[in-house]
């Protein structure tokens, strides 16, 4: 499994690597708290968003993610982040999460495409065995999104982390293995064909 930036390209978003020359946009979008209630970090000044970013190149660096920048793909510009975590190259195991989009893209087909497309390069492209997803057990409308995916759900890690606010989070955690993916990517792809198709 060699992890190393990459572009992805689909009909409604381009997910592209992620960096500092993303900052002014995604500040720009980003910044909006409701964006960031179930995620622990917290990003509301373009200070953090910059520490967000180089966070997230940290990891890369060290070759445990594998961040991109949501591109609209009718205007160009960013709506938001996304990324391939706990990158297990061993094992042949990565993660999906990290995810944002700004309110005026959310319920239109680029989350659901940027998930398509991020599956499909890991059990396509990297060969994964597994793909993980993890998500807040308060958050239903995240738990709702990763099982009409296709993801399985395996269970709740109690205590699993402390959030920005100091509450303690329990954690639900979701997987798709090699074996399914042909089923989910019919879906998905049904699903973008059909719910998103132009009127």
């Amino acid at each position: 499994m060699i992890i190393e930036p990459t572009t992805l390209q689909g009909n409604y978003v381009r997910l592209e690597p992620l960096s500092q020359g993303h900052h002014a946009r995604l500040s720009e979008v980003g910044l909006d708290p409701d964006l960031w209630t179930w995620i622990p970090t917290n990003v509301s000044t373009p200070e953090q968003m910059r520490d967000y970013i180089e966070d997230a190149l940290r990891l890369q660096a060290a070759g445990t993610a594998l961040p991109f920048a949501t591109i609209d793909a009718a205007s160009g510009l960013a709506i938001g982040s996304t990324r391939f975590g706990a990158i297990d190259t061993i094992n042949k195991r990565l993660e999906i999460g990290w995810t944002w989009i700004s309110r005026p893209w959310q319920r239109t087909p680029a989350n659901t495409e940027a998930k398509y497309l991020m599956l499909r390069h890991a059990f396509e492209t990297l060969q994964a065995n597994r793909v993980e997803f993890k998500t807040d057990s308060l958050n239903e409308q995240s738990r709702n999104a990763i099982l009409r995916i296709g993801a399985k759900e395996e269970g709740i890690f109690r205590n699993h982390m402390v959030t920005s606010t100091g509450r303690i989070r329990h954690s639900v955690w979701f997987s798709i293995i090699d074996s399914e993916w042909a089923q989910v990517k019919r879906s998905l792809e049904e699903k973008l064909n059909s719910e998103y198709a132009p009127i």
